[in-house]
């Protein structure tokens, strides 16, 4: 049976579990034994499937899973008892479902963490959570740009709930340039050393990229996300990250085509001469770029193929002219692969005019995830 069969359509996405393993062992030799491996896991793990790579994840050495949504956690949760930290704000009246399914919540008012540890004492159960610092961001976390000996005050005001357990405290990068990040780390670490919990594990503020490239930052805990995917946004450090995903389609119908004529909507491309056009089963709807038109292209057969023609929610169309008598239908197409000829999410970032993360998290649940694990075939 192929992989397509098991899609029960001809077009999905082949998940390399044991290229994912290779990542996480590569990842945590960087890191080293003493800091752990958040594994961030949210937007369906970069469309990757969280649910599905989370085992593989943790068995290869992750330590705690992230994710921004209580939802996500919640479907996690639903299969695995894994430690799992929420990233986003998780409104007050939801609170409780964090507490009752043991999720770690992140708190940055003093007003909320005295809410939920009302709520944690109810359920007579400790509610875990980190604390969130501003250090220049201004996105989620209490603001210590200004004074942050008040914020570390606040905290251990927190810390000192009962039905608290403060396990951790973290902030977020800017990436806006080395001195900038710099003035970040300064910061979150005077607040975190300044912050007194006695069960705290936790410092953490590197990413993906500030894993790599500022070794100092990695502290107890780094997180990990389009670096476990093989996504390389790294610039002064290296580690040896493979892309875990490839997409593939195969050829619906081919059609012979006089120059001159028009394809797909508005026939905003035409044929400059006699041209062979296959039709491909994907499209906008499966979260690939409409915007790649004239840009984007597949692989078949080891020969790039270009996207010709407006882009269509289902469907697109390839000029496979190049091929000749060689192309038929039912040709296995690469659309985002890492093979010679083959255009990585990295390069199809760059042509969409996006980064990868964005790319990645695009992708819906329509395309059916293949996930081929040899080591235990």
């Amino acid at each position: 049976m192929s992989f397509f069969d098991e899609a029960l359509r001809d077009t999905a996405i082949y998940i390399d579990l044991d290229a994912l393993r290779h990542n996480i062992r590569n990842i945590k030799k960087l890191i080293g034994p003493q800091t752990a491996l958040n594994a961030v896991i949210k937007a369906d793990g970069y469309g990757h499937g969280a649910v599905k790579i989370a085992k593989t994840i943790m068995e290869s050495g992750g330590d705690y899973l992230s994710v921004a949504t209580l939802p996500e956690g919640m479907e996690l949760r639903s299969e695995y008892d894994y430690p799992v930290l929420i990233m986003g704000h998780t409104p007050d009246r939801y609170l409780h479902h964090a507490v009752e399914n043991d999720l770690t919540l992140t708190v940055f008012t003093e007003e909320q963490a005295a809410v939920l540890n009302e709520i944690a004492g109810t359920l007579k159960k400790k509610a875990r959570v980190h604390l969130k610092v501003d250090t220049g961001f201004h996105r989620l976390g209490m603001d210590a740009c200004e004074d942050p000996a008040t914020v570390a005050e606040a905290f251990n005001r927190i810390c000192a709930l009962p039905f608290l357990d403060v396990e951790g405290i973290y902030s977020h990068l800017a990436l806006a340039g080395e001195e900038e990040d710099m003035a970040q780390f300064r910061l979150f670490r005077a607040v975190a050393d300044a912050v007194q919990c006695s069960g705290m594990k936790y410092r953490h503020i590197a990413d993906s990229i500030a894993a790599v490239d500022y070794p100092d930052f990695r502290l107890d805990m780094v997180r990990a996300g389009a670096l476990i995917y093989g996504m390389k946004g790294f610039k002064r450090g290296s580690v040896d990250v493979k892309q875990i995903m490839t997409f593939k389609t195969r050829i619906s119908q081919l059609h012979r085509i006089p120059a001159g004529s028009g394809v797909s909507y508005d026939y905003l491309w035409r044929a400059e001469k006699d041209s062979i056009i296959a039709t491909l089963p994907f499209g906008y709807a499966d979260g690939y770029p409409r915007n790649m038109r004239g840009k984007g292209y597949v692989t078949v057969k080891g020969v790039t193929c270009p996207l010709v023609g407006v882009l269509c929610m289902d469907q697109v169309m390839a000029d496979v002219t190049a091929l000749g008598d060689d192309v038929k239908a039912g040709d296995e197409a690469v659309i985002y692969g890492s093979g010679v000829n083959e255009m990585t999410v990295a390069e199809a970032a760059a042509l969409a005019s996006t980064n990868k993360n964005e790319l990645l998290s695009r992708i819906t649940r329509r395309p059916r995830k293949i996930y081929v694990d040899e080591k235990r075939e």
